[in-house]
């Protein structure tokens, strides 16, 4: 009996012990995320955090205090000041580009891709499927091997060195066209579009009074994603500009910097005295548009597009 009774208690036993050992293994992989999570957290904010402070110490201050010690206030306006030497303050002129080049681009980027995208998702269109085929091409090519081709074409209409040849090709947004088909063929019931025509609503009026107010996670994230890529972008107004009072910011800040002991200690130390403060705060001064946006928008892409718009 002691031997039966016995083995009739393994099994329960067991089973008794079994969901602590779950719950066990639920915290140590729970602790093992966060851990992961905490630490990319720390790598990302402690080089942000290095960048905001780097401008209020000297360049001797940055080598010999720790590196996240504060300064003084005065050092961010002696890096500005400094910045600010470079061609009697050409780097206002760039601020200023950057931020008109910036908005007409994202306008125009996020009208013509909700458009398009609704067109391909809720009309009718001829050659549809090609369409769609067309701009998933031109979202997997690099975008650097469009630059030779801009190039030609926007010398030959004669927009070399001008704002149009930044704003122009900065509004092509092929993944915004393809986002906003998604959206509105997955996120918005087809049986809205059909109930706003019944009604006698056009095409123009089912966008307008149907699609477009539920579109606003979209919004937000076509702006922010358009923002973001046209407002550090290098390579292109690189190609395409040559004189300083076009130039973008970050275009401009690559010139800068490489007219000084920055970057290029050949220079001598005759030149302007711009140096890892002034470095950090430039950094500083093209990161920061780019959070505003992004907070901005966030509570349009937490209700929109990460949240859903419509639910069934």
């Amino acid at each position: 009996m002691s031997e039966n009774s016995t083995a009739l208690r393994r099994p329960g036993s067991a089973r008794l012990k079994f969901p602590a050992v779950v719950a066990a293994r639920n915290v140590s992989a729970k602790a093992a995320a966060w851990f992961v999570m905490v630490m990319f957290a720390v790598f990302s904010v402690l080089p942000m955090l290095w960048l905001v402070l780097a401008p209020s110490k000297t360049q001797v201050e940055l080598q010999r205090d720790p590196p996240l010690s504060f300064g003084r206030f005065q050092g961010y306006r002696d890096a500005w000041d400094n910045l600010t030497l470079f061609q009697d303050g050409r780097i206002v002129d760039w601020i200023f580009n950057s931020i008109w080049y910036t908005g007409v681009q994202v306008l125009v980027a996020c009208s013509v891709a909700i458009l398009a995208g609704y067109a391909l998702s809720a009309t009718r269109l001829p050659f549809k499927k090609t369409l769609l085929i067309v701009t998933l091409v031109a979202m997997i090519v690099p975008q650097v091997a469009f630059v030779l081709p801009l190039f030609v074409e926007i010398t030959a209409l004669g927009l070399y060195n001008t704002a149009w040849a930044i704003i122009l090709p900065g509004s092509f947004y092929p993944f915004g066209v393809f986002l906003s088909y998604i959206y509105f063929s997955t996120t918005i019931p087809s049986e809205l579009y059909d109930a706003a025509r019944i009604d006698g609503a056009g095409d123009w009026g089912t966008f307008f009074r149907v699609a477009l107010p539920l579109a606003g996670g979209l919004i937000g994230m076509l702006a922010f994603f358009s923002f973001q890529v046209n407002w550090i972008n290098f390579f292109l107004p690189f190609v395409v500009v040559s004189s300083g009072e076009v130039l973008t910011l970050p275009v401009g800040l690559g010139i800068l910097f490489s007219s000084t002991p920055a970057l290029s200690p050949q220079v001598g130390a005759n030149a302007l005295p711009i140096r890892a403060p002034e470095i950090a705060l430039a950094g500083m001064i093209v990161a920061i548009p780019i959070l505003i946006v992004f907070l901005f928008s966030a509570r349009l892409l937490v209700r929109g597009v990460l949240a859903g718009s419509v639910k069934s």
